[in-house]
């Protein structure tokens, strides 16, 4: 498993774009020759993926970034390590293992998650007609539990798995909306890009599910955070079963 910001934004594009499409081809690229990527240049790279150097800049500004140096600068700075090997030992074990790690997980949110401040973001739901739920790769998973949930309760709130089209959303949103964000390292906007966001006078109500404990940008109305040790086997289960308890007080709620 590969982590690092960039990686997840090029899985994020694999994951949504369509098979064979220019930015799906560039960034399977990147990750195949992650290390080849700190020593090639503009045009050795768009050879290799078979597309023009216009190509790669246009990519370049759909993931955020102003160009091809700041893709290389950010690949350079980059921790392009693989995740965590697998768990040793026979199916059984392993399965145990996992299981275990999973209820830890499970029970850590349980004692950790603030009552109010879910209270508060049920609310939030409740209150506002245009709501919208969105994360990165497998955080996305939690906004489409909550996304499918809600409507089992009588309420449609938007979702979408592409990146391009979260921050499309975010970036056109107004006062009247609500955004509820779920990041397993809060590090949802490192990717984003935000200059136009930041020059927004009439800002969406943001909210961010987490289990990090980083700061966040200030345009973010509130966190809703969770315990977590930041394992990769946390993630998503953490971010899944906050997203469960969210749609089940707002059933509770709503019914008041």
């Amino acid at each position: 498993m590969i982590y690092g910001k960039l990686p997840v934004v090029f899985l994020g594009l694999l994951a949504s774009e369509k098979k064979g499409s220019t930015n799906s081809i560039i960034a399977s690229y990147i990750l195949e020759h992650l290390e080849d990527m700190k020593d090639i240049g503009i045009q050795q790279f768009a050879e290799g993926c078979n597309v023009s150097t216009s190509s790669i800049s246009r990519f370049c500004r759909d993931v955020g970034l102003e160009g091809f140096s700041e893709l290389k600068m950010i690949l350079n700075q980059a921790n392009l390590q693989k995740g965590p090997e697998a768990s040793q030992g026979c199916f059984q074990e392993r399965k145990k293992s996992y299981t275990e790690m999973t209820q830890s997980a499970i029970q850590q949110v349980s004692d950790s998650l603030n009552e109010p401040d879910v209270i508060e973001l049920v609310q939030d739901i409740i209150n506002h007609e245009k709501v919208a739920a969105f994360g990165l790769m497998k955080a996305e998973t939690a906004a489409l539990i909550l996304q499918s949930d809600l409507l089992m309760y009588g309420k449609q709130i938007f979702s979408n798995l592409s990146f391009r089209e979260q921050t499309d959303y975010i970036l056109n949103a107004d006062e009247q909306h609500l955004i509820i964000l779920f990041s397993f390292t809060s590090s949802y906007f490192d990717y984003a890009p935000l200059k136009p966001f930041l020059r927004k006078k009439n800002r969406p109500r943001i909210w961010m599910v987490t289990g990090g404990n980083t700061n966040v940008p200030s345009f973010v109305h509130k966190c809703l955070r969770f315990k977590s040790t930041q394992n990769h086997f946390e993630h998503p289960s953490q971010l899944d079963f906050v997203a469960t308890i969210i749609a089940q007080e707002y059933n509770f709620l709503n019914k008041k």
